[in-house]
């Protein structure tokens, strides 16, 4: 369990960008700022 303040774990996820679906890690932003959006039911019938 993660607790408030702590790091969050690296992971990898797909994304769209440029036209193209692509796969990013957490880790290739290490130093940056990182802004994470998602929707848990995008994509899916409801």
């Amino acid at each position: 369990m993660l607790k408030l303040g702590s790091k969050a774990p690296d992971f990898t996820a797909p994304a769209y960008q440029q036209g193209k679906f692509i796969n990013v890690k957490l880790s290739d932003y290490l130093g940056k700022w990182v802004v994470l959006c998602f929707y848990p039911g995008d994509f899916t019938f409801v």
